[in-house]
């Protein structure tokens, strides 16, 4: 173990670290490998703020790290704001949140900063909601999201209602790592703290259903619909939108709707994966549901299953959601005669290009970001002038209007349900509109894998792949010629056969993409809040037809199983040099 492993071993021995943290460090030295890792940096703040294993150290979540960051947020809004300072805190159904959040609570409260905490577990989106309805300067959530039961977080927004992003990340971050965990001030002061819940709670369902709602929906009793909140968040708002919209034919999968931080009935709590709607999608058959709903423990991300032409439930991915569901509201607008060039749609790098054709289609401004939502929600404060009508990623997550500056499960399930009841009406099907799309704007077709690289060891594996893929860029993606070559770290976009070259006019971060000659795409970037490399594959073809659609599909499913298989080839042997 390094010096800087010891050091940290060393401070955690002593005060101000309590008994109870001590004794388990006593326990964890019994083995050096996960000491070592406990304690050779310090948790990072990424893509979704901080997240990470729960446990004793410096890399771990625990009342120390999160009291840590809490202090140092203190510290920059005393120093650079007088008045108003309050902020509102929520957390999930993970173990550990309700604690934490009531010593991310506390330490704000010691800091002479007023605290709007809420009474139980609230979904993200609440919170974020609530940042701008209370006028709060930061919102705190405890959440790991989807992230395995051994994992928890710490999610932070700030006044706009969006996660921080630069300068503020910065700033704040250099407060907390100019800190010392002696200087946390854990004496807090109960008479700034009030306890939230209804207030919150009614305006923040009243909205979804204002934002949502379809008129020309005449009857929403004809489709069966099952729900579960897989353990999580949802299973407080969901009951109250669905039965105020109007939906009374809904099944809930009853042992997932109870809050559970080991998440006993599912391997993952990630709708992501088929397999954690498993019990959902058996309920949704013995019911013979129109729609499968799912939603991670925090609510920020949903999964969906939908009728087939074959009139099996099927799965729908996160960029097929992300187009039906723009297709849908834009549509709408359009009806209503309510578009026009100032409004904008918002998605990102590693999502669907098929994006850019609908906003095409039906003549609205299509702002792309770097991955994750904050850079969505900062679209919207820094386009003042434009009206933002919904934002979506690959990662099953869509935020519709601007209420709430992040990804919504609870509205985005609303309006999958009104989706479903408007095209039913209509003697169709939201599959059959799929295809439609596919038909009308090309038939894209996308997939994410992941390279999964745990440890220190693991992040340096890391480093090294990506930095292999820059030296030493694709020549081509199959037989296909690459043509571009984007690296964002340097925001450098060069044409690969003319040796042209254009600025992206993005903020840098670690991302690499590769573009051929026929519009496939492979893009390349560490996940922010885990260990691996995650590879966005997307592939297209024009489908003349609907009867056309399974013959296209398999088409282009083999050739992103062939592009997966010749990139693993590509790592084992040309970037075996920079593995050494």
């Amino acid at each position: 173990m390094n010096n800087t492993v010891n050091k940290n071993i060393e401070e955690w021995s002593n005060h101000p670290f309590c008994e109870e943290t001590r004794n388990k460090l006593n326990h964890l030295k019994k083995d050096k490998v996960k000491l070592n890792d406990a304690f050779y940096k310090n948790l990072e703040f990424g893509t979704g703020g901080m997240r990470g294993l729960m446990g004793v150290g410096t890399n771990r979540i625990n009342k120390y790290t999160i009291g840590k960051n809490t202090q140092g947020i203190s510290n920059f809004i005393n120093s650079n704001y007088h008045v108003n300072k309050s902020v509102v805190i929520a957390y999930d159904c993970r173990n550990n949140s309700s604690e934490l959040a009531k010593v991310v609570a506390e330490v704000f409260s010691a800091n002479k900063i007023k605290v709007y905490l809420f009474s139980a577990m609230r979904p993200t989106p609440e919170l974020s909601y609530a940042v701008r309805k209370l006028n709060c300067l930061c919102g705190i959530v405890l959440t790991a999201s989807h992230n395995p039961p051994e994992y928890n977080g710490f999610k932070v927004y700030w006044k706009d209602g969006g996660q921080i992003v630069p300068p503020i990340d910065n700033l704040l971050i250099s407060e907390i790592e100019k800190l010392k965990f002696k200087e946390v001030n854990f004496n807090f002061r109960p008479e700034l703290i009030k306890i939230i819940d209804k207030e919150i709670d009614e305006p923040f369902i009243n909205n979804c259903l204002e934002n949502v709602i379809n008129e020309d929906v005449k009857s929403r009793n004809d489709i069966k619909i099952v729900f579960t909140a897989l353990h999580g968040t949802s299973s407080i708002i969901i009951p109250k939108l669905l039965k105020k919209a109007g939906y009374k034919n809904v099944n809930y999968v009853k042992s997932q709707m109870i809050a559970d931080g080991n998440f006993s009935t599912v391997k993952s709590p990630n709708p992501e994966e088929i397999e954690s709607l498993d019990l959902a999608l058996k309920l949704g058959n013995k019911e013979k549901a129109d729609i499968v709903i799912g939603t991670d423990p925090d609510a920020d991300r949903l999964g969906i299953a939908i009728r087939d032409l074959k009139n099996n439930l099927k799965l729908i991915n996160g960029n097929q959601l992300m187009v039906l569901m723009f297709n849908y509201i834009l549509n709408k607008k359009n009806s209503e005669k309510a578009l026009n060039k100032n409004h904008f749609i918002a998605s990102t790098i590693v999502s669907t290009p098929m994006i850019k054709n609908i906003a095409k289609y039906y003549n609205v401004d299509c702002k792309l970001s770097l991955t994750g939502f904050k850079w969505i929600a900062k679209m919207i404060e820094d386009f003042p002038d434009q009206k933002f009508l919904i934002g979506g990623e690959e990662s099953f997550g869509l935020m519709i209007g601007d209420a709430v500056r992040d990804k919504d499960a609870l509205s985005a399930s609303l309006a999958a349900c009104e989706m479903i009841s408007y095209y039913k009406q209509k003697n169709s099907s939201v599959f059959k509109e799929l295809i439609k799309l596919y038909c009308l704007h090309g038939f894209y077709k996308e997939k994410l894998v992941s390279i999964v690289k745990g440890g220190e060891k693991g992040q340096n594996e890391i480093k090294k792949i990506i930095n292999g893929f820059r030296k030493k860029p694709l020549d081509y993606i199959l037989d296909s010629k690459v043509k571009y070559f984007c690296d964002y770290s340097i925001s450098l976009k060069k044409n690969l056969i003319s040796g042209d070259s254009e600025n992206i006019i993005l903020p840098k971060s670690n991302v690499i993409e590769f573009e051929s000659d026929d519009g496939c795409k492979i893009i390349l970037r560490p996940s922010g809040t885990e260990p691996k490399i995650k590879m966005y594959v997307s592939v297209n073809k024009a489908l003349n037809n609907v009867n056309e659609f399974e013959k296209v599909d398999k088409i282009l499913n083999d050739k992103i199983d062939r592009i997966i298989k010749s990139i693993g080839l590509w790592i084992q042997t040309t970037l075996i040099e920079f593995l050494d």
